[in-house]
């Protein structure tokens, strides 16, 4: 594995760079699922997204990943993505880490996610960075397609 020197940054959730990334995201989803119906619930926006980030590296946008708030102590993590050819370079560690880093910023102990049951690198990732796999929660409750999952942070320290 080779050490990522990517920048992340604030961008507003209709960012072209962010746009394209989640393009590219849905794009290889659909193709994993063989549909384009494979997300529970209302897909995030610009009215609920609290924080969305671009990844590059050398000015080539890389990655993605937003926060939409659950309540005053969690959030939920959006649109995690890396494009291919920059993963396992630490792209989507160093993502994760500037938004679990604003999660604590805003008072928020917990983070929990969804990915899906073809996603198994993706499930392996989060396990590894220290999340457990949890009951279905909101509306991917019932969903056979869904795998949830949550950390609880320490204010003070991103990663526990």
């Amino acid at each position: 594995m080779t050490e990522s020197r990517c920048v992340i940054e604030v961008r507003p959730w209709d960012d072209p760079d962010g746009a394209a990334l989640r393009v590219a995201q849905r794009a290889e989803l659909d193709a994993r699922y063989g549909s384009d119906d494979h997300e529970p619930g209302a897909a995030p926006s610009a009215a609920d997204i609290d924080l969305f980030v671009v990844a590059t590296e050398r000015g080539r946008p890389v990655g993605c990943g937003a926060l939409r708030r659950l309540d005053p102590e969690s959030a939920e993590i959006k649109r995690m993505y890396v494009v291919p050819d920059a993963r396992g370079t630490g792209v989507a560690t160093a993502l994760l880490r500037a938004l679990e880093a604003a999660a604590i910023e805003r008072g928020w102990s917990t983070l929990r996610l969804e990915t899906g049951t073809e996603q198994p690198d993706a499930r392996r990732f989060y396990e590894r960075e220290g999340y457990r796999e949890i009951p279905l929660f909101g509306s991917y409750v019932g969903s056979t397609l869904s795998v949830c999952y949550e950390r609880h942070l320490r204010v003070g320290n991103a990663r526990r």
